[in-house]
Parts: structure tokens; C-alpha cells; sequence
């Protein structure tokens, strides 16, 4: 079985700044990836709507961690369950659990992937496409090869090789369109 995976808006990071959102579904489930910041709310909801969904059918949210352009808008979602590195956020109940292999669905598995902060997660998709990987170890395809933000640069080289090792066809990565990863992709 695979899930489905759709790019809501494509981020960006220069003189503005906006996070990649990603639709997945997987049979009931229906995630989005990163819900943050965008020039306009219609951008994530449009292309919802055009996938024949409302922010009320959607059953998951998931934070490849926790600034502002990756969650902002998490709220449009009021009938999720909100997933990080180590809870499950629903209305007033927080649920204790590491990340690490969480199945939300028999396609999507998340992954604790420390780098671009010390509580990353990326999100595993079993997709037509082959293994697709969420994640902000990557801000675009062409860089930075040296996340500025990361507060230690062995766990992002480790967090990168980690992905790379699964023989991921593509990343999504937290600024930018999908890549197949190659040879030159930055460790």
C-alpha cells in the first residue's frame, strides 16, 4: 500500500521566508507536513480544496520542528492531531511518545532527525514515487550545504546520512521543491 503526497505551496527562504506544506494520505489518514508560515492562507487552503478536502477532514499535523515557518498555521486544522519529536497534541491531552519509527498510517512513519534543530522529525512516505522524506535537514535542493541555523553540524551530517542511507527517490525539503537526492546532494 502507498499514500498519496501532494506539495500544498513550495517555501522559500530569502528576503521572505515561507515553509514547503505537504498533503499525505494514506487510506483515513490525512496529514499535512509543516502547516507554517505563507504570503496568504488561500495558499495552503486552495490547493486543499482542490484535492477535494477541508481543514476539518484533515486527521494529522506533523512539525519537522518548531519555528514559526513550519507551524504557524497549524491552527486552520482544529480536528487534528498534532505530532513533534515527542507528543501527540489533541484539544487539551498531550501524549508522551518519542517519534522515532511512529507509524501514522501503514505508509507514513516519522523519524527523529536532529540537524536544523536538536528536535527534528522527518516524515518517511511509502509512495508511488518510492521513499519519500520530509524533512528540514535540506532547506532547498541547492542549499545551504551548511545550515546556518544548526546548532551542531556533526548531528546534521549525521541526521543528512541517515536519510541518504534509506535511498530516499525524493526530498521534500523545508524551503523548497522536491528533489531526487544525487551524489552532490550536501552531507
Amino acid at each position: 500500500m502507498t499514500a498519496a503526497f501532494h506539495v500544498l505551496t513550495t517555501g522559500y527562504a530569502d528576503e521572505r521566508v515561507a515553509g514547503t506544506v505537504t498533503l499525505l494520505v494514506d487510506g483515513k489518514t490525512v496529514a499535512v507536513v509543516d502547516p507554517g508560515m505563507v504570503a496568504d492562507r488561500r495558499l495552503i487552503l486552495d490547493p486543499l480544496a482542490h484535492h477535494g478536502l477541508h481543514p476539518e477532514d484533515v486527521t494529522d499535523v506533523v512539525f519537522s520542528h518548531h519555528h514559526p515557518d513550519h507551524t504557524l498555521n497549524a491552527a486552520l486544522f482544529a480536528e487534528a492531531r498534532f505530532h513533534d519529536h515527542m507528543a501527540i497534541y489533541q484539544n487539551d491531552i498531550w501524549e508522551d511518545r518519542d517519534a522515532d519509527g511512529y507509524q501514522l498510517s501503514p505508509s507514513i512513519t516519522l523519524m527523529t532527525t536532529p540537524g536544523h534543530t536538536a528536535e527534528g522529525v522527518s516524515t518517511l512516505v511509502t509512495a508511488d514515487e518510492g521513499l519519500v522524506v520530509l524533512t528540514h535537514l535540506w532547506w532547498t535542493a541547492e542549499g545551504p550545504a551548511d545550515d546556518p541555523f544548526a546548532p551542531d553540524r556533526e548531528q546534521l551530517r549525521a541526521a543528512r546520512e541517515k536519510v541518504l542511507a534509506l535511498g530516499p527517490a525524493l526530498i521534500v525539503p523545508g524551503h523548497g521543491a522536491p528533489f531526487a537526492p544525487s551524489g552532490s546532494t550536501p552531507v
